[in-house]
């Protein structure tokens, strides 16, 4: 009989702890949602950890949920992520040396295209039309096409 009332407070003393593990703190469910959305899933590239559903994302939002359990701060645990998986899982990664042409690529690739359509439009303009820049004269392609088919219905080729 002391057994198995040992047993049944044992199980109702668990049930009671799963209980409380489950109830979910509000604040720090909108903390981790505000941490998950500058987050990026690493599988899907385009998604923040918050609004993906792979299965890597699902890990990634276990282990902030842990690291946030453990009274680690925002920042810590961006640099704990950072450290383990580089900047690319930050949305905003920081400006250095190493991301420079992360973010200043784009701009130097978009001047350089418009230097060189510049330079081509210059270079047309100082050189006028050639006659390789006119468009060749209808009757020419219209006796080229009739030649082509001559050539290809000739039963001696």
């Amino acid at each position: 009989m002391k057994r198995y009332l040992f047993s049944a407070a044992l199980a109702t003393l668990l049930a009671f702890a799963a209980g409380v593990l489950a109830q979910s703190n509000p604040a720090l469910d909108a903390r981790l949602k505000k941490l998950e959305e500058e987050l990026r899933c690493l599988v899907c590239q385009n998604q923040s950890l918050a609004d993906s559903s792979a299965p890597l994302a699902e890990d990634l939002r276990r282990e902030v949920r842990a690291l946030a359990d453990q009274g680690k701060n925002d920042a810590q645990i961006k640099e704990y992520l950072v450290a383990r998986y580089g900047d690319f899982v930050l949305y905003n990664p920081p400006v250095k040396a190493i991301t420079w042409l992360l973010w200043f690529g784009p701009f130097v690739l978009l001047a350089g295209g418009g230097v060189i359509w510049a330079l081509v439009l210059r270079r047309r303009a100082r050189r006028g039309y050639d006659d390789d820049d006119l468009p060749p004269d209808p009757r020419a392609v219209d006796a080229g096409v009739e030649k082509a088919r001559e050539l290809l219905d000739d039963p001696r080729a």
